[in-house]
């Protein structure tokens, strides 16, 4: 069983062992295998699955953000399928290997891109998601009736149930014998609204680690792991601390015509206001001299909310991404702020009902990666990113 928990910082971990209410977990950080990886970036949902399922860095599936700007049309995009995604992935190698594969996520944008490649009515194998339940077929699916099968309606998209479906669908599977590898990935809505420690936070750990010890006492190996991390984003006031950076960009160098673009958008945006931690900026009226470049990006990391600003060459080696898809300036945020585009283009109402909680930057890289058992034989001491996982949970060493 291979577990991606949406937004899983170490935060989350460390105090849902000094409460008490993951005996599970605690119990892969003292007799398993534990430590602290690093997400690929930018962190967040989309990149950081694909690296997973693939282990590699996003620069070889091309996929870096959930939402984009396509330069050759000027189009702006929302990733929904895996039209972008490169390359083949770990599940669709072990599937045509005739491995039983099942593959679940909360999120049914996410399961159409991480299908890439499966076919599971023809290879015996799983892929489905808890968001859309009602919607699925033997066919494209590999079952139907999810709900009469599991016992259980198709959760509300806002809500920590629809995590804990994908868990509840992925036991049963094993419990009945239909698969032998298994992708779980769930949905980061607790993360963003509650910090750890938060009754509502506690309960969905809790609920969490009881059924990590119900994959065990199935005899399951366990892996689990994060696509990337969560921060605080408000200020004093509980108000967002955000810079938007399009409106920047725009009143300094208006004859740049900058075109801000936030990759952590999607259709889950109640969860953070398309608000995050790293944003793109390409240039649609005139592309900027080197100098020019180098006295934006001094500018922008003058401003208190910005840890790091950079070209999009730069970017794309420093953080292996793909080159040809990455913007002409990259924009990442300190741990306690965020970024945007314009202002009149996040509806912050969203938020009233919590602190800003979002990701996407290099603070929110670090997240858990765990084993149920030991490894076995050298293992590398560190290094370790989250799209380890696999080599991880087969003790590829």
């Amino acid at each position: 069983m291979v577990i991606c928990v949406d937004g899983f910082d170490p935060t989350y971990l460390r105090a849902g062992i000094e409460d008490g209410i993951t005996p599970t977990l605690a119990s892969f950080v003292h007799h398993g295998f534990h430590t602290t990886a690093k997400s690929a970036m930018p962190s967040l949902t989309n990149p950081n699955n694909l690296s997973i399922i693939t282990g590699m860095a996003t620069s070889y599936h091309g996929v870096g953000g959930n939402y984009y700007l396509d330069t050759a049309t000027g189009e702006e995009h929302m990733i929904t399928d895996a039209g972008l995604v490169r390359g083949e992935t770990v599940l669709a190698k072990l599937a045509g290997a005739g491995v039983r594969v099942a593959a679940i996520t909360a999120k049914d944008k996410l399961r159409r891109i991480l299908c890439h490649g499966l076919r599971p009515a023809e290879q015996g194998g799983f892929c489905f998601s808890a968001q859309n339940v009602r919607g699925t077929t033997v066919q494209e699916h590999g079952i139907e009736d999810v709900e009469g099968w599991l016992g259980q309606k198709q959760p509300e998209q806002y809500s920590a149930q629809l995590s804990l479906f994908v868990l509840d669908a992925g036991l049963k599977l094993l419990e009945q014998g239909r698969a032998e590898f298994f992708y779980l990935t769930l949905s980061d809505y607790v993360q963003h609204k509650y910090a750890p420690g938060e009754p509502e936070a506690n309960s969905f750990m809790r609920e969490l680690d009881k059924r990590l010890a119900a994959f065990m006492r199935l005899g399951a190996v366990v892996a689990i792991t994060g696509d990337h991390g969560m921060s605080d984003k408000a200020n004093e006031k509980g108000e967002p601390n955000v810079l938007f950076v399009e409106d920047v960009l725009n009143e300094r160098w208006p004859h740049l015509g900058a075109r801000v673009i936030c990759p952590i958008a999607d259709p889950f945006v109640k969860h953070h206001g398309a608000l995050g931690g790293f944003v793109r900026a390409h240039f649609l009226k005139q592309r900027p001299s080197d100098e020019e470049v180098k006295t934006i990006v001094g500018y922008l990391e003058s401003l208190p909310q910005v840890q790091m600003a950079l070209s999009g060459k730069d970017a794309a080696e420093l953080f292996q991404t793909p080159p040809d898809r990455e913007g002409d300036l990259v924009v990442i945020s300190e741990k306690g702020s965020a970024v945007g585009a314009r202002a009149d283009e996040h509806d912050l109402t969203l938020l009233s009902d919590h602190r800003l909680r979002s990701h996407g930057g290099l603070s929110e890289q670090d997240v858990p990666l765990l084993r149920s058992e030991p490894l076995i034989g050298p293992a590398k001491k560190d290094g370790w990113r989250n799209f380890d996982t696999f080599d991880v949970a087969l003790n590829y060493w």
